[in-house]
């Protein structure tokens, strides 16, 4: 990719015009290219990701502190549900990262759930670089626009709560019941087991989920419950 390009993106998305540019294409390197270009490539993006990732949570905190006056246990899964990876990665998915991307080819051809990671991963790579470049204002600039731009929509889904919670919550206003689970199978030895888990409302089944512990099938059981309920509205 062509240094002209991130100049590019940094203008267009960011709205700034990096000092350093290579600290921006740092942002976008992924381990595994590096090792694929050793001669050419010195530094991949972990170490911007590791700086992101606490500029990151210090805007979303400050923003939560500043604006709201919830209890410390709402104000975290608010914050928790702003910077997960699902969340984070669809900003980087939305600003259009993924052609910029240095990856190795067998990076490339990984699996979604690997990509929406590595996406994930480079936006805050690129928070920490912009942080580095343009200072604290700068970035967090960005993170208002990319992330917390978000947040009104995530109140308004519910999507913040614990899945088991945000369907006992649904269930109850839509169906006048508790969600009740029960263990549908196991299979695997003691040390490997895999649960499936249905939840049952009104004794019907709204969703069923897999995990190593009863309580992870549960959860998976919920999400998919919650999918029903969405659905139905």
């Amino acid at each position: 990719m062509d240094v002209s390009a991130y100049k590019t993106f940094a203008l267009e998305k960011i709205g700034v015009e990096f000092n350093n540019i290579e600290l921006l294409i740092t942002a976008f390197t992924h381990r595994s290219y590096l090792n694929e270009h050793k001669k050419t490539v010195l530094e991949h993006n972990e170490r911007l990701e590791f700086l992101g990732d606490a500029v990151l949570e210090l805007v979303v905190t400050e923003y939560l502190y500043g604006n709201f006056k919830d209890p410390e246990g709402i104000l975290t899964n608010w914050r928790s549900a702003l910077v997960r990876t699902e969340s984070i990665g669809a900003a980087a998915a939305k600003f259009e990262f993924e052609p910029l991307l240095r990856l190795s080819r067998g990076e490339k051809r990984g699996t979604d759930r690997a990509r929406a990671q590595i996406l994930a991963n480079s936006f805050e790579a690129v928070v920490g670089a912009l942080y580095l470049d343009q200072g604290y204002d700068a970035a967090k600039a960005f993170i208002t626009k990319a992330i917390l731009s978000t947040f009104d929509g995530i109140l308004a889904s519910g999507s913040w709560m614990d899945p088991k919670s945000h369907l006992q919550e649904l269930a109850q206003s839509q169906d006048g019941a508790t969600p009740q689970y029960k263990v549908m199978g196991e299979e695997g030895p003691d040390h490997d087991k895999l649960f499936t888990v249905g939840v049952y409302v009104n004794g019907e089944l709204r969703g069923q989920g897999n995990g190593p512990s009863k309580q992870a099938g549960q959860q998976k059981a919920a999400e998919a419950a919650l999918v029903y309920y969405q659905t139905k509205a």
